[in-house]
């Protein structure tokens, strides 16, 4: 995949020092292309599932990962806690995506030099899932995150590095948008409280629920 982007949108800003919320990052076509995609990953060797968390909660979203698998807290080659199998590998035009939106996101050209992510975690969620307060810390490089959301509106809540309570910043994120979050930001608290279902444009792709890409450096080598 070889989609070029243009300059980046209109309507940059930075919710803490590290975190820069960009909307309509992806266009339409980009949108779908994503979306087409997080299908074809589907149609591999490990499908997307529900994790379980260690309390035996089953999460509401539905989650697939390239590169490295991910169940909590741990990164692994193989699906585990699914079937098994070794996930699909990270693919390099991901990649790129990740690159300039750095680039994009924090307005510097250098940004996305040293920028090489491993590992994606795609998480599906539905009118009624929902994403507690949490940090992404399991891997071990502090590696910006991108963050790229299609399909249905979901309110998004970006906190701080030491609790999940506030202070956080409530943000409503469309299809299209990118979210990243590296330097100080990067261990904040995070959590998807509510989707806004019949919000999703068809012409992203989807018909219904969001789709939200996460990249990440997991240092794992």
């Amino acid at each position: 995949m070889s989609t070029l982007f243009d300059d980046a949108p209109a309507g940059h800003s930075e919710i803490a020092p590290g975190a820069v919320h960009v909307p309509g990052w992806l266009s339409v076509e980009q949108q779908r292309e994503l979306v087409e995609a997080c299908r074809e990953f589907g149609r591999g060797p490990v499908p997307y599932r529900a994790a379980k968390l260690p309390g035996g909660h089953e999460m509401s979203v539905r989650t697939l990962c390239l590169g490295w698998h991910w169940a909590p807290y741990k990164y692994t080659r193989t699906a585990d806690d699914v079937n098994g199998e070794r996930v699909l590998d990270f693919p390099d035009w991901l990649a790129e995506w990740g690159r300039r939106a750095l680039v994009d996101a924090y307005q510097d050209p250098a940004a996305g030099r040293d920028y090489e992510p491993d590992t994606a975690l795609i998480n599906f969620y539905d009118d009624t899932a929902k994403m507690g307060m949490h940090q992404d810390k399991d891997e071990q490089a502090d590696f910006p995150v991108v963050s790229l959301s299609v399909g249905d509106d979901c309110l998004f809540r970006f906190g701080n590095t030491e609790s999940r309570t506030r202070p956080y910043t409530d943000i409503r994120l469309r299809s299209g948008d990118l979210f990243v979050f590296g330097g100080p930001a990067r261990f904040a608290y995070h959590g998807v409280p509510k989707i806004y279902p019949a919000t999703t444009d068809p012409a992203c792709g989807l018909t219904g629920g969001r789709l939200n890409l996460t990249m990440r450096v997991t240092g794992l080598g």
